[in-house]
């Protein structure tokens, strides 16, 4: 069955702040800035410069969501996996191979560029020659490990950057402001801007190429967010600078009809030292590109099959440093394969897939955030909730129809392939989603889909790097229960007598009796509206058990209360242990402390609707952990 998280074969962390950072930048300074700039200058004149910036802007907007998603759920597939535990295996599907379809023809796109030039220099092989044997080399290079691409990566990130930045800083002071008017191309509207931002977003979807290697990143809840919002801010301002340096510094003709303007404009200052600088450059930029792109493509097939949506041998992992060969050999040779393929149709049709995963993932946000799944715990939370993620779906569906039909046509052709490819593998799945907890709490408020939860609960885990210890072990066996609506103190104790009774096997009536005598004689209050009552089990030998209980209303528990803490108990932690575990009584007491202190714990706890859920905010807690504690 599929969704058994637990046992998954997880791929190494091995990336850091720097790599996601240079993944980013590489993912998106290529073709989209060296090969692009001619074509959609001839559409709405200098003011392609905005269209640009413009195309940065939308791309920040849909990347908050993507950003949520991926520090809640760091695993590799990406807008892949949100989609699934979201919206369902049907979505899961669609979203997967979308979204492989347009870091493919990304990477493509990058290795055809690089193949003209390379053809330019030896014209006796033709361009498609060229394609196939770079795309050997990127995917002889991933082969390796996603470490050293990772460090080519950076490498090639730091040069290519250093000559856009000699491009911008010489080519400014050969800036003519005249060249700017008119700054809308005659017969067009500010509109026509804006949508040539979504012919040109397929300069930003190297995006989803980062995310689809979350997995391996170092610390996610610091190095996703923070990496790809630098590489993105980093990369919109060169492209805006990029281009008003360009459309000052050469003629509108020879600026329109140029395959390589930023070339042809150094070439036009400084010569052929110039020229070769920027045809340089432009090679870095495709190298990072299609690495990039073949990196993060071939993690889709991988995240498909984990979940048995795909042919089982695109998840395996080969060698000690696990690297997903079978995935990456598949993704190759498609990238190959697209090098024969006419070059617009792969720039309309990447960029349509990248805004409909933009789509995909704004919904997914909202549809996680009203389900009430307790351990969806993002580190980025997308900001101006609903209302931004509503509005960048209708932005990203209003841009998708002007890419025009032939590009939705192909888009639609890969939907209906990943259809098929649903019915002969999602079909036999009965994975519980976030959109199915939605729906099942309109008829019952505490439904919870148990599986899901369960998932993310361990996604939790090895992200923030959570290793079980003794209490974690107690808790995930501790009796838990909820007290509806109002309770008195003994109704509260009783209770927990009785589950105490039952797991131990002493009297339930005796354990009642001492721990009303024990709350007499000291409140066992230790915060507002938090209390931990305690007893030492006489006469038994090795026992340590912890019962948990929220009660709704709360339970007065006194006027012996500490001051401050007069309001009812709505958190009651029992720890019961014999004579021997009184170490393990005090460091959980401390645990307890450490887990209601927290910030967000009283929201969290107030949302609990489950004895799972109360014992899950416990065991992802992020506390101190002493993985070597005798076990209870």
């Amino acid at each position: 069955m599929p969704g058994k998280e637990t046992k998954r074969e997880s791929l190494p962390q091995t990336l850091g702040l720097a790599d996601v950072f240079c993944i980013s930048v590489g993912a998106m300074v290529s073709a989209g800035i060296f090969l692009l700039p001619g074509r959609a200058f001839a559409h709405v004149g200098p003011a392609v410069a905005v269209s640009y910036v413009f195309g940065g802007c939308i791309a920040t907007l849909g990347i908050l969501a993507v950003l949520e998603l991926a520090t809640a759920m760091p695993r590799a597939g990406g807008i892949y996996y949100f989609a699934t535990r979201s919206l369902g295996p049907l979505a899961g599907t669609m979203s997967g191979l979308l979204n492989w379809a347009a870091l493919a023809l990304k990477g493509a796109f990058a290795i055809f560029g690089t193949a003209q030039i390379a053809h330019a220099f030896g014209p006796a092989l033709p361009v498609p020659a060229y394609g196939v044997a770079l795309t050997a080399v990127f995917l002889f290079v991933n082969l390796l490990s996603t470490a050293a691409a990772a460090k080519m990566q950076q490498l090639l990130v730091a040069v290519l950057l250093l000559v856009m930045a000699a491009y911008v800083a010489l080519g400014a002071g050969h800036v003519e402001l005249a060249r700017f008017a008119p700054f809308v191309a005659e017969g067009k509207r500010w509109s026509d801007v804006l949508w040539e931002a979504g012919f040109l977003f397929v300069s930003f979807g190297g995006l989803l190429g980062v995310v689809s290697v979350a997995e391996e990143v170092r610390n996610p809840r610091r190095n996703i967010p923070l990496g790809i919002l630098a590489g993105l801010g980093v990369t919109t301002v060169l492209y805006g600078l990029t281009m008003a340096v360009t459309v000052g510094a050469i003629d509108a003709g020879t600026l329109a009809a140029s395959e390589q303007p930023l070339a042809e404009a150094a070439r036009h200052y400084y010569g052929r030292a110039g020229f070769a600088a920027l045809t340089l450059g432009a090679l870095l930029a495709f190298v990072t590109t299609g690495n990039a792109g073949l990196m993060g493509a071939a993690r889709y097939p991988v995240a498909l099959a984990r979940d048995e949506y795909a042919p089982a041998i695109f998840a395996r992992t080969v060698g000690p440093r696990r690297v997903p060969v079978p995935a990456l050999l598949l993704t190759g040779a498609v990238v190959a394969a697209v090098q024969f393929l006419d070059l617009e149709t792969i720039v309309k049709v990447a960029s349509t897939v990248v805004m409909l995963s933009y789509v995909l993932t704004n919904l997914a946000v909202v549809i996680l955030r009203e389900s009430g799944v307790m351990n969806y715990q993002p580190s980025f939370r997308t900001p101006l909730y609903p209302a931004l993620p509503l509005g960048c779906m209708m932005l990203f569906a209003l841009l998708v129809v002007k890419q025009g039909d032939a590009s939705l046509g192909v888009t639609g052709g890969i939907m209906a392939f990943s259809i098929l490819l649903y019915m002969r593998y999602g079909l036999r799945a009965r994975r519980e989603t976030a959109l199915q907890q939605l729906v099942g709490r309109m008829a019952k408020p505490d439904f919870e889909a148990a599986g899901l939860e369960a998932e993310l609960r361990e996604v939790v885990r090895t992200r923030d790097g959570l290793v079980e210890d003794a209490f974690d072990r107690a808790v995930a066996q501790a009796p838990t229960f909820l007290l509806p609506g109002s309770a008195t103190l003994d109704e509260l104790f009783d209770e927990a007598a009785k589950l105490a009774s039952s797991a131990t096997g002493a009297d339930a009536d005796a354990l009642r009796d001492r721990l009303l005598e024990r709350e007499r004689s000291s409140s066992t209050v230790i915060a507002p509206g938090v209390a931990v009552p305690h007893l030492v089990l006489p006469g038994a030998e090795g026992r340590f058990l912890v019962v948990i209980a929220k009660c709704e209303d709360g339970v007065p528990f006194g006027e012996d209360a500490p001051a401050g803490a007069e309001e009812p108990v709505r958190t009651a932690v029992f720890l019961f242990a014999s004579e021997d575990r009184r170490g393990a009584h005090l460091r959980s007491l401390a645990m307890v402390a450490q887990t209601i202190l927290a910030p967000g714990f009283a929201k969290r706890w107030l949302r609990a609707r489950t004895p799972q859920q109360l014992r899950d905010i416990f065991l992802l807690a992020r506390r101190t952990r002493a993985s070597r504690a005798p076990a209870p």
